[in-house]
């Protein structure tokens, strides 16, 4: 069997000009689909943090929910998701970030996540850094600590990881 970082190249699937013209969209429906692939990426992204004393995760909408609660389930923490703006039934905090092209919020529970939480925050892509930047800048205001970042793919080109800071970052796939 090839290597986890192998078998994602040879299984993702790339969306030229998607949502927006000249951006490549990373599909990882076919990852999803294959469930030993699945079960090693889960694994890849919770191995870092297994002796992090990790108590909950974050997910991002909405292909993080895909890949942070089985995360979650695997490091035995909580898991949190982090939704667009009016898709929470409570009440809510919100940060607005930069994509790389154009702007977006993410809201909260405002009682998701207990002081001193331990918080991983996991994603299925990393661009320029923005959309986890404002998940750890939501899990911070509301007292957690970011332990650390798990991404499945990263677009190096777009140096999104330089703009996490306070934590270790995971990339199992680099681009």
């Amino acid at each position: 069997m090839p290597p986890l970082t192998e078998q994602l190249r040879q299984t993702l699937r790339a969306i030229p000009d998607y949502p927006k013209p000249g951006i490549v969209f990373q599909d990882i429906t076919p990852v999803l689909q294959d469930g030993p692939l699945f079960r090693q990426v889960r694994e890849a992204l919770a191995a870092p943090y297994r002796a992090a004393g990790v108590t909950h995760v974050v997910g991002i909408e909405a292909r993080g929910f895909i890949l942070a609660a089985p995360v979650a389930v695997t490091l035995g923490a909580g898991f949190i998701p982090l939704r667009k703006p009016g898709k929470l039934p409570w009440k809510t905090i919100r940060h607005e970030y930069a994509l790389e092209y154009g702007t977006d919020s993410l809201e909260a529970h405002q009682d998701a996540c207990p002081p001193g939480a331990r918080v991983l925050v996991v994603d299925d892509v990393l661009a320029t850094g923005g959309t986890a930047e404002a998940a750890g800048a939501l899990v911070r205001e509301l007292g957690g600590e970011v332990v650390g970042w798990s991404f499945l793919l990263a677009i190096g080109a777009l140096q999104g990881v330089s703009r996490l800071k306070g934590a270790p970052s995971h990339i199992v796939h680099g681009l």
